[in-house]
Protein backbone atom coordinates (compact mmCIF):
# COMPACT_ATOMS: atom_id res chain seq x y z
CA UNK A 1 0.00 0.00 0.00
CA UNK A 2 1.35 3.55 -1.06
CA UNK A 3 0.85 5.74 2.12
CA UNK A 4 1.49 9.25 0.46
CA UNK A 5 -2.15 10.17 -0.53
CA UNK A 6 -3.86 8.00 2.10
CA UNK A 7 -5.82 9.57 4.62
CA UNK A 8 -5.19 7.66 8.25
CA UNK A 9 -6.32 7.73 11.43
CA UNK A 10 -4.29 6.55 14.04
CA UNK A 11 -6.81 6.08 17.65
CA UNK A 12 -4.16 6.11 20.70
CA UNK A 13 -1.48 8.29 18.68
CA UNK A 14 -0.80 10.16 21.45
CA UNK A 15 0.12 8.00 23.22
CA UNK A 16 3.74 5.80 24.24
CA UNK A 17 3.34 3.41 21.02
CA UNK A 18 0.95 5.95 19.06
CA UNK A 19 3.88 8.52 18.74
CA UNK A 20 6.12 6.27 17.40
CA UNK A 21 3.27 4.71 14.65
CA UNK A 22 3.28 8.48 13.63
CA UNK A 23 6.65 8.57 13.36
CA UNK A 24 6.81 5.00 11.83
CA UNK A 25 3.97 6.48 9.09
CA UNK A 26 5.77 9.63 8.32
CA UNK A 27 9.31 7.53 7.39
CA UNK A 28 7.12 5.22 5.35
CA UNK A 29 5.90 8.14 3.17
CA UNK A 30 2.84 8.94 4.78
CA UNK A 31 1.88 12.68 4.51
CA UNK A 32 1.90 14.11 8.12
CA UNK A 33 -1.16 16.38 7.38
CA UNK A 34 -3.20 13.58 6.23
CA UNK A 35 -2.69 12.16 9.85
CA UNK A 36 -5.32 12.00 12.43
CA UNK A 37 -5.15 11.51 15.82
CA UNK A 38 -8.78 11.58 18.11
CA UNK A 39 -8.26 12.60 21.13
CA UNK A 40 -10.45 11.22 24.21
CA UNK A 41 -11.90 14.38 25.45
CA UNK A 42 -12.96 14.72 21.75
CA UNK A 43 -13.65 11.39 20.60
CA UNK A 44 -15.27 8.61 23.38
CA UNK A 45 -14.56 5.60 21.12
CA UNK A 46 -17.15 3.38 23.46
CA UNK A 47 -19.89 5.39 21.71
CA UNK A 48 -21.41 4.61 18.66
CA UNK A 49 -21.68 8.38 17.25
CA UNK A 50 -17.79 9.36 18.43
CA UNK A 51 -17.03 5.67 16.35
CA UNK A 52 -18.91 7.44 13.35
CA UNK A 53 -17.55 10.58 13.40
CA UNK A 54 -13.85 9.54 13.88
CA UNK A 55 -13.81 6.79 10.69
CA UNK A 56 -15.72 9.30 8.04
CA UNK A 57 -13.42 10.31 5.11
CA UNK A 58 -10.51 7.82 6.45
CA UNK A 59 -8.92 5.00 3.92
CA UNK A 60 -7.02 3.92 6.54
CA UNK A 61 -7.55 3.13 10.48
CA UNK A 62 -4.62 1.95 12.85
CA UNK A 63 -6.57 0.81 16.31
CA UNK A 64 -3.74 1.25 19.02
CA UNK A 65 -6.20 3.14 21.81
CA UNK A 66 -6.91 0.43 25.00
CA UNK A 67 -7.92 1.08 28.12
CA UNK A 68 -4.69 -1.10 29.79
CA UNK A 69 -2.54 -1.97 32.68
CA UNK A 70 -0.83 -3.98 34.35
CA UNK A 71 -2.14 -7.35 37.27
CA UNK A 72 -2.95 -4.72 39.63
CA UNK A 73 -5.16 -2.21 37.40
CA UNK A 74 -6.36 -5.91 36.08
CA UNK A 75 -7.62 -7.03 39.22
CA UNK A 76 -9.59 -4.14 40.37
CA UNK A 77 -11.07 -3.28 37.25
CA UNK A 78 -11.92 -5.99 35.36
CA UNK A 79 -15.27 -4.88 34.34
CA UNK A 80 -13.78 -1.90 32.64
CA UNK A 81 -10.91 -3.33 30.93
CA UNK A 82 -13.95 -5.94 29.31
CA UNK A 83 -16.27 -3.48 28.32
CA UNK A 84 -13.87 -0.41 26.95
CA UNK A 85 -11.67 -2.55 25.30
CA UNK A 86 -14.49 -4.54 23.29
CA UNK A 87 -16.88 -1.44 22.95
CA UNK A 88 -14.03 0.60 21.09
CA UNK A 89 -12.74 -1.89 18.95
CA UNK A 90 -15.74 -3.86 17.65
CA UNK A 91 -17.72 -0.71 16.94
CA UNK A 92 -14.80 0.96 15.53
CA UNK A 93 -14.46 -1.62 13.32
CA UNK A 94 -18.36 -1.30 12.22
CA UNK A 95 -18.36 2.41 11.55
CA UNK A 96 -15.15 1.69 9.27
CA UNK A 97 -16.65 -1.21 7.15
CA UNK A 98 -20.16 1.17 6.94
CA UNK A 99 -17.79 4.00 5.70
CA UNK A 100 -16.30 1.89 3.50
CA UNK A 101 -12.38 2.40 4.85
CA UNK A 102 -9.74 0.56 2.90
CA UNK A 103 -7.99 -1.11 5.42
CA UNK A 104 -8.17 -1.70 9.49
CA UNK A 105 -4.74 -2.44 11.25
CA UNK A 106 -6.19 -4.09 14.94
CA UNK A 107 -3.20 -4.10 17.40
CA UNK A 108 -3.75 -7.05 19.97
CA UNK A 109 -2.54 -8.22 23.31
CA UNK A 110 0.10 -10.94 24.01
CA UNK A 111 -2.50 -11.23 27.11
CA UNK A 112 -4.97 -12.99 24.55
CA UNK A 113 -3.06 -16.24 24.48
CA UNK A 114 -4.24 -19.00 27.11
CA UNK A 115 -2.52 -19.15 30.11
CA UNK A 116 -0.46 -22.26 28.91
CA UNK A 117 0.68 -21.94 25.97
CA UNK A 118 3.76 -23.80 24.82
CA UNK A 119 6.61 -21.51 24.26
CA UNK A 120 7.24 -20.15 22.21
CA UNK A 121 3.71 -19.03 21.45
CA UNK A 122 2.73 -19.35 17.93
CA UNK A 123 -0.26 -17.99 16.28
CA UNK A 124 -2.16 -21.27 15.65
CA UNK A 125 -2.48 -21.40 19.61
CA UNK A 126 -4.44 -18.75 20.37
CA UNK A 127 -7.56 -20.97 20.65
CA UNK A 128 -6.34 -23.57 22.91
CA UNK A 129 -7.39 -22.25 26.11
CA UNK A 130 -8.56 -19.67 28.52
CA UNK A 131 -6.33 -16.63 29.04
CA UNK A 132 -4.61 -16.20 32.30
CA UNK A 133 -7.12 -15.01 35.22
CA UNK A 134 -5.72 -11.77 36.18
CA UNK A 135 -5.87 -10.29 32.23
CA UNK A 136 -9.00 -12.63 31.14
CA UNK A 137 -11.10 -9.76 30.78
CA UNK A 138 -9.00 -7.71 28.59
CA UNK A 139 -7.48 -10.28 26.66
CA UNK A 140 -10.84 -11.68 25.84
CA UNK A 141 -12.19 -8.64 24.84
CA UNK A 142 -9.38 -8.09 22.48
CA UNK A 143 -9.67 -11.25 21.00
CA UNK A 144 -12.99 -10.56 20.24
CA UNK A 145 -11.84 -8.22 17.83
CA UNK A 146 -9.81 -10.62 15.69
CA UNK A 147 -13.38 -13.26 15.11
CA UNK A 148 -14.89 -9.62 14.37
CA UNK A 149 -12.21 -8.68 11.43
CA UNK A 150 -12.27 -12.77 10.02
CA UNK A 151 -16.27 -12.39 10.08
CA UNK A 152 -16.06 -9.31 8.42
CA UNK A 153 -13.40 -10.28 5.84
CA UNK A 154 -15.33 -13.70 5.15
CA UNK A 155 -19.12 -11.63 4.78
CA UNK A 156 -18.39 -8.09 3.60
CA UNK A 157 -14.53 -8.74 2.14
CA UNK A 158 -13.36 -6.00 4.95
CA UNK A 159 -9.57 -5.58 4.83
CA UNK A 160 -8.66 -5.96 8.98
CA UNK A 161 -5.50 -7.35 10.21
CA UNK A 162 -4.87 -8.15 13.56
CA UNK A 163 -1.33 -7.95 14.37
CA UNK A 164 -0.29 -8.88 18.30
CA UNK A 165 2.85 -7.52 19.96
CA UNK A 166 4.35 -8.78 22.96
CA UNK A 167 4.91 -6.48 25.73
CA UNK A 168 6.59 -2.77 24.70
CA UNK A 169 9.13 -0.23 26.75
CA UNK A 170 10.81 2.77 25.39
CA UNK A 171 10.96 6.60 25.29
CA UNK A 172 7.38 7.97 26.76
CA UNK A 173 6.78 4.86 28.73
CA UNK A 174 3.94 4.95 31.25
CA UNK A 175 4.99 5.16 35.00
CA UNK A 176 1.90 5.85 36.61
CA UNK A 177 2.02 3.10 39.76
CA UNK A 178 -1.87 2.08 39.05
CA UNK A 179 -1.76 1.46 35.29
CA UNK A 180 2.02 0.93 34.25
CA UNK A 181 3.36 -2.28 32.69
CA UNK A 182 6.32 -4.29 34.79
CA UNK A 183 9.53 -2.22 33.43
CA UNK A 184 8.39 0.75 34.33
CA UNK A 185 6.60 -0.57 37.11
CA UNK A 186 9.54 -1.62 38.50
CA UNK A 187 12.17 1.06 37.09
CA UNK A 188 9.40 3.40 39.49
CA UNK A 189 10.09 0.96 42.10
CA UNK A 190 13.68 1.30 42.40
CA UNK A 191 13.58 4.81 41.97
CA UNK A 192 11.64 5.52 44.95
CA UNK A 193 13.58 2.88 47.19
CA UNK A 194 16.35 4.68 46.64
CA UNK A 195 14.55 8.32 47.13
CA UNK A 196 13.05 6.61 50.10
CA UNK A 197 16.58 5.09 51.48
CA UNK A 198 14.74 1.83 51.44
CA UNK A 199 17.17 -1.65 52.08
CA UNK A 200 14.48 -3.72 50.99
CA UNK A 201 12.82 -3.38 47.31
CA UNK A 202 9.17 -5.86 47.49
CA UNK A 203 8.22 -7.22 44.28
CA UNK A 204 5.37 -9.43 43.56
CA UNK A 205 5.39 -12.85 42.93
CA UNK A 206 8.21 -15.04 43.08
CA UNK A 207 10.78 -14.05 40.21
CA UNK A 208 10.07 -17.43 38.10
CA UNK A 209 7.71 -15.88 35.30
CA UNK A 210 9.27 -14.94 31.66
CA UNK A 211 8.64 -11.77 29.90
CA UNK A 212 8.97 -11.19 26.55
CA UNK A 213 9.95 -7.38 25.60
CA UNK A 214 9.50 -5.08 22.91
CA UNK A 215 10.74 -1.93 21.95
CA UNK A 216 8.01 0.83 21.10
CA UNK A 217 10.03 1.98 17.85
CA UNK A 218 10.44 -1.77 17.06
CA UNK A 219 7.02 -2.46 17.52
CA UNK A 220 5.90 0.77 15.71
CA UNK A 221 7.77 -0.16 12.39
CA UNK A 222 6.21 -3.69 12.47
CA UNK A 223 2.46 -2.20 12.86
CA UNK A 224 3.76 -0.05 9.32
CA UNK A 225 5.06 -2.26 7.62
CA UNK A 226 1.88 -5.01 8.43
CA UNK A 227 -0.21 -1.98 7.33
CA UNK A 228 2.33 -1.59 3.81
CA UNK A 229 2.32 -5.30 3.34
CA UNK A 230 0.17 -7.82 4.96
CA UNK A 231 -3.42 -8.77 3.92
CA UNK A 232 -4.98 -11.91 5.30
CA UNK A 233 -7.15 -13.28 8.12
CA UNK A 234 -4.49 -14.46 10.12
CA UNK A 235 -2.96 -12.92 13.41
CA UNK A 236 0.50 -12.41 13.33
CA UNK A 237 3.11 -11.96 16.42
CA UNK A 238 5.34 -8.92 16.78
CA UNK A 239 8.04 -9.49 18.59
CA UNK A 240 11.95 -10.72 19.07
CA UNK A 241 11.43 -14.45 20.07
CA UNK A 242 13.35 -13.91 23.29
CA UNK A 243 12.24 -14.62 26.87
CA UNK A 244 13.60 -12.95 30.02
CA UNK A 245 13.17 -14.10 33.77
CA UNK A 246 11.76 -11.35 36.10
CA UNK A 247 14.07 -12.01 38.27
CA UNK A 248 16.38 -11.19 35.90
CA UNK A 249 14.86 -8.39 34.67
CA UNK A 250 14.54 -6.84 38.56
CA UNK A 251 18.56 -7.90 38.69
CA UNK A 252 19.61 -5.80 36.03
CA UNK A 253 17.28 -2.91 36.58
CA UNK A 254 18.64 -2.79 40.18
CA UNK A 255 22.17 -2.98 38.71
CA UNK A 256 21.88 -0.08 36.21
CA UNK A 257 20.24 2.13 38.68
CA UNK A 258 22.92 1.50 41.25
CA UNK A 259 19.90 0.20 43.95
CA UNK A 260 21.69 -2.17 46.27
CA UNK A 261 18.86 -2.92 48.47
CA UNK A 262 17.52 -6.39 48.76
CA UNK A 263 14.73 -7.76 46.80
CA UNK A 264 12.12 -9.32 48.80
CA UNK A 265 9.56 -11.57 46.61
CA UNK A 266 6.32 -10.91 47.58
CA UNK A 267 5.13 -14.66 47.11
CA UNK A 268 1.27 -14.16 47.87
CA UNK A 269 0.85 -12.09 45.12
CA UNK A 270 0.63 -13.42 41.56
CA UNK A 271 2.78 -14.25 39.50
CA UNK A 272 0.54 -13.58 36.17
CA UNK A 273 1.01 -16.27 33.16
CA UNK A 274 4.14 -18.76 33.49
CA UNK A 275 6.19 -18.22 30.65
CA UNK A 276 5.95 -15.27 27.31
CA UNK A 277 7.73 -16.20 24.49
CA UNK A 278 6.44 -15.61 20.76
CA UNK A 279 6.93 -17.53 17.71
CA UNK A 280 7.94 -14.78 15.71
CA UNK A 281 8.52 -16.53 12.12
CA UNK A 282 5.04 -15.25 10.31
CA UNK A 283 5.79 -11.44 10.71
CA UNK A 284 9.26 -12.47 8.95
CA UNK A 285 8.07 -14.77 6.31
CA UNK A 286 4.37 -12.26 5.52
CA UNK A 287 5.86 -8.95 5.52
CA UNK A 288 9.45 -9.27 6.43
CA UNK A 289 9.92 -7.91 9.64
CA UNK A 290 12.75 -8.38 12.42
CA UNK A 291 12.89 -6.59 15.69
CA UNK A 292 15.95 -4.34 15.61
CA UNK A 293 16.45 -3.06 19.34
CA UNK A 294 18.29 -5.87 21.33
CA UNK A 295 16.93 -6.35 24.70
Amino acid sequence: MELSNKRILVTGGAGFLGKQVVSQLVAAGANPEKITVPRSKDYNLCQWEACQRAVDQQDVIVHLAAHVGGIGLNQQKPAELFYDNLMMGTQLIHAAYQSGVEKFVCVGTICAYPKFTPVPFKEDDIWNGYPEETNAPYGVAKKALLVQLQAYRQQYGFNGIYLLPVNLYGPEDNFDPNSSHVIPALIRKVHEAQLNGDKELPVWGDGSPTREFLYSEDAARGIVMATQKYDHEDPVNLGTNHEVPIKDLIELICKLMNYNGEIVWQTDKPNGQPRRCLDTERARERFGFEAQVEF
